[in-house]
């Protein structure tokens, strides 16, 4: 029974759902739909799809994620940086606004939601690990100005093109001859006021008197107001006949039954990207999720979570959207909003669900620089350049590895960025653990403890030298401390005796092993005895299933100061 909990969390806080929790559920639900709806359209624009995709994309995938999902807070759906890769990957594939570019979508979403099921049903989330949170923050940075500078066509009501940044600004400034000056006042203006709504709306609200949570819902509600706005001095003033560009017709429904595509070669063309969408979307979402989780003491599982965005992804796929995942912005909003439960989420579905049936034909006149300018202001809070700053002061290898992440995004396009990203952050870590921390330390006076020579006073013997090895032993390090023992030995000919201080080795592989068997034939074909101290039990025990105990020219001790005191010669 247990196990069957674990893969549906809804008959856990099911049954302790009250009408208290309801309440909040409804009124989080009611904010997060005000955010939702053109936010959504925006999104989908982005995706180079039809705007009902993004409405689509809002409704099955976030009740399917109420289910399986254990975040109570989290709102799935479209999101800026996987619309962008949507629009990448399926752009190379199929040509934007025909029949097969919508099936390629869904065919993204499948193989994204396939992925990540089979990733949880064998608990393969640490994988996401892989991926160092500056690199992330490097991504998702360079994504923001990616995509704020593919909405600048919107703005300027021209034609362009482009996935990386030299093509876009190329495109648009080869049909800057085109620009539309209503548009670009439509445009100019909106962005103006969303960002004015952003960062002053509320405190202006609050110093009025309005309660905070009605100052909430109206500050949440900027995009909306926006929305009313332009559409109806367009539809008044006729502006759609002077060349600026709207939503047109949307169809009127709940979203439809689809079928995404299953030829070899449309699957092998979308596997890679489905993969990459996949890994970004999950670590985003997980992100979010154990933020919020942590205020409320609430457990998330990653392999659950995993589930619960794979299934939601295969609901997206059949019912006429494209790959989603945890968004930040609206989970905050969500969690903010008093969202108690993941039923919250399904209650914003109903919401979206009535949105697409009644008020579709409300955006026929609706914009696109308007749906430009509600995305450019959403995803420059995204864009974090002092992360550049930050990793330079800590550490050079990890500015190495953001600054490569932004640039090569920029340069290459998105698909290249998380490629890139995905290997710096591999490759960093295996560059930190070739090179592991080896501190030669020594006696604190009037102690048992033992420091680094190089940063304490500490008590030497110049027959002992003890290296104290900080990082587990395995493949990539083993002849970095092979090389360091060897270097030291010979530069001090009056040692006899080496300890290798084991206080923080949880591992030793076998390549390492054959190492240690190196150093101790060599240091006993010197005349010097190999020691070891500190060993933990879980190593021990690997090491007593060779025959390096056995061959050791030397002890095993205890602890160090054991070591000290049986080997060095002042004493």
């Amino acid at each position: 029974m247990q196990s069957f909990l674990r893969y549906l969390p809804i008959l856990d806080w099911g049954r302790q759902y009250d009408r208290a929790a309801l309440s909040n559920d409804l009124i989080a639900a009611v904010i997060v739909t005000i955010m939702l709806i053109p936010q959504s359209l925006a999104y989908a624009l982005l995706a180079g799809l039809p705007p009902e995709a993004g409405i689509y994309a809002s409704i099955a995938p976030i009740i399917l994620y109420a289910i399986f999902g254990t975040s109570r807070a989290l709102a799935v759906g479209p999101v800026a940086v996987v619309s962008l890769l949507t629009a990448s990957a399926v752009g190379q594939v199929a040509e934007q606004g025909t029949a097969g570019y919508a099936v390629a979508a869904l065919t993204l979403a499948f193989l994204s939601g396939g992925f990540l099921m089979l990733l949880g049903v064998f608990r393969l989330g640490f994988l996401a690990n892989f991926l160092s949170h500056p690199v992330i923050a490097g991504f998702i940075t360079a994504s923001g100005i990616l995509i704020a500078t593919s909405q600048l066509k919107h703005i300027l009501g021209v034609e362009a093109h482009g996935h990386t940044l030299p093509e876009m600004l190329g495109s648009i400034l080869g049909h800057l001859d085109q620009v539309n000056g209503i548009t670009v006042i439509i445009g100019v203006l909106a962005t103006g006021f969303l960002f004015w709504v952003r960062k002053n709306l509320k405190p202006i609200l609050l110093r009025l008197g309005i309660p905070p949570l009605l100052a909430d819902v109206m500050t949440k509600a900027g995009p909306v107001a926006a929305v009313v706005a332009t559409t109806v001095a367009v539809w008044a003033m006729g502006l759609a006949g002077h060349g600026v560009k709207i939503v047109g017709e949307v169809p009127q429904s709940l979203p439809p039954l689809t079928m995404p595509g299953f030829s070899p070669d449309l699957v092998s063309a979308l596997l890679m990207p489905a993969i990459l969408i996949s890994i970004i979307g999950f670590v985003e979402s997980i992100s979010v999720a154990q933020t919020l989780a942590a205020k409320k003491r609430h457990r998330i599982d990653p392999d659950q979570e995993l589930i619960g965005l794979g299934v939601a992804n295969l609901g997206a796929a059949f019912t006429g959207g494209y790959p989603v995942t945890g968004g930040f912005a609206r989970s905050v909003v969500n969690f903010d909003a008093g969202a108690e439960t993941p039923a919250a989420g399904a209650y914003t579905a109903i919401g979206l669900a009535f949105a697409a049936v009644f008020l579709t034909p409300l955006v026929h006149f609706l914009p696109k620089a308007t749906l430009a300018a509600t995305i450019i202001v959403a995803v420059l809070s995204l864009v974090d350049m002092s992360i550049l700053k930050k990793t330079w002061r800590y550490s050079r290898a990890d500015f190495t590895a953001v600054a490569a992440t932004i640039v090569l995004t920029l340069v290459m396009g998105v698909e290249v960025g998380v490629a890139s990203g995905v290997a710096t952050s591999i490759l960093l870590h295996l560059y930190k653990t070739s090179r592991p921390h080896v501190a030669e330390v020594g006696l604190v006076p009037g102690t048992q403890h033992f420091r680094n020579i190089l940063r304490h006073k500490v008590e030497t013997d110049p027959t002992l030298v003890t290296l104290r090895v900080d990082e587990s032993l395995y493949f990539v390090n083993a002849r970095f401390l092979e090389d360091l023992t060897q270097s030291r030995v010979t530069d001090g000919c009056e040692i006899r005796n080496v300890v290798l201080m084991f206080s923080a080795v949880n591992e030793v592989d076998y390549s390492a092993l054959e190492s240690l068997e190196a150093i101790n034939h060599r240091l006993r074909d010197m005349g010097v005895g190999l020691h070891l101290s500190e060993v933990k039990g879980p190593v021990m025990d690997r090491l007593k299933t060779s025959h390096f105990l056995d061959e050791l020219h030397g002890q095993v001790f205890l602890s160090q100061y054991d070591a000290w005191k049986t080997l060095a010669s002042r004493i």
